[in-house]
């Protein structure tokens, strides 16, 4: 008689929302707020067609490296959104007393209303397109890691749920941000406030620079000066620098970056942005927002809602007991009251003429449809 072996059963990792506490959002208002790390260097796809080219860069001692799935493409700049959307109800619900979690609870209606995106069925689609490359991102990074050299791997969404109807109705979600993620956004002066018009941003480019002007140039009376080598270098881009230049020129000349003026210097051969406040910088946000249109990477909605992102929608929480659902913990909407001062981006060309801060790399912005490799 021939003794069969016995097979050992495979251990199931229990999903770490097992572990976590739910922190549930039953209300979409905050005001924005981004982590300033994500700001600082080059962590998505700028361009709407689908990028698997990885981000390779260094600088400063610290090196970021983001890989993407053929699949499905890098994360891009308008999967960034739910980021911003994360960080600001953890730091909005910090600011009312109210303990977060890593493991959000949410209905996708306020997500979406409030990042200025539409709540048709093609939007709640394309936000699980956005969640399904923020899964499958991979990035490697040194940043925030102490004395000791160490390499941090992590994707910006851990595990992510959905709870729909028979008829396809998305009623609740849920994820799991990483801890390196969460650790920025808890920690105070690792976020900024933004301008809610940042929504308002077409181009990959355009909100790239936003973010860039803000951390670096705040609100600085002198404002932020880069030599364009340098702005394609950080920006981490699969253009050329020449074209990428002429972006930059072009945007300059449209102003599209709310509370900041872009202005190209230069000095002999060398051509510089720079970067100066201006206006409110809390002004509000009018007419229809017209973000991302559809494209092969299917980023995650069309913008132009202007609806509420107070509206209860309490049917769609249904995902979870309704003893297990608090009240609206997000009914402020103030400022960020740690906004940083000088420290938000000492400008080096105060007190020099060299014009750079050596420090980061991204993507840049390219019309719909077109192939990886050729963003432009």
């Amino acid at each position: 008689m021939r003794a069969e072996a016995t097979v050992p059963r495979r251990r199931l990792t229990p999903s770490e929302r097992a572990t976590l506490d739910p922190f549930v959002v039953a209300s979409g208002a905050a005001a924005p707020r981004d982590q300033r790390d994500l700001m600082e260097r080059p962590f998505f796809s700028l361009a709407k067609s689908r990028r698997t080219r990885p981000i390779l860069y260094e600088a400063g001692g610290v090196r970021v490296e983001v890989y993407a799935v053929a699949e499905h493409g890098m994360a891009t700049i308008w999967d960034a959104d739910v980021l911003i959307w994360a960080a600001s109800q953890i730091v909005e619900a910090q600011n009312d007393g109210l303990t977060t979690s890593r493991f959000l609870r949410f209905t996708p209606y306020h997500l979406l209303t409030a990042i200025g995106r539409e709540t048709g069925a093609s939007d709640y689609r394309l936000l699980k397109a956005a969640l399904t490359r923020l899964q499958s991102t991979a990035v490697r990074t040194t940043i925030r890691q102490g004395e000791h050299w160490r390499r941090h791997q992590f994707s910006w969404v851990n595990e992510w749920e959905e709870l729909t109807t028979h008829s396809g109705r998305v009623e609740g979600m849920e994820f799991v941000l990483p801890d390196w993620f969460y650790r920025g956004v808890v920690d105070r002066s690792l976020v900024l406030a933004i301008d809610p018009a940042y929504f308002r941003l077409r181009g990959g480019i355009e909100r790239w620079l936003y973010r860039v002007a803000r951390k670096h140039a705040g609100h600085q009376a002198h404002g932020w000066l880069f030599d364009l080598p340098h702005l394609h270098e950080k920006s981490g881009s699969l253009a050329r620098v020449s074209d990428f230049a002429l972006d930059i020129r072009r945007i300059a000349a449209r102003q599209p970056l709310p509370g900041y003026r872009l202005r190209i210097e230069r000095d002999g051969r060398r051509e510089m942005l720079r970067i100066l406040p201006f206006g409110d910088r809390h002004r509000p946000v009018d007419g229809a927002v017209e973000t991302i249109g559809r494209s092969g990477a299917r980023t995650i909605g069309r913008s132009g809602a202007t609806l509420s992102g107070d509206q209860a929608h309490k049917p769609q929480l249904s995902l979870w007991p309704e003893s297990a659902i608090p009240g609206l913990n997000r009914e402020s909407n103030r400022d960020s009251n740690f906004l940083l001062g000088g420290k938000d981006g000492e400008n080096p060309c105060i007190r020099s003429a060299c014009g750079v801060h050596r420090d980061d790399h991204d993507e840049t912005d390219a019309p719909l449809g077109t192939t990886p490799g050729g963003e432009r």
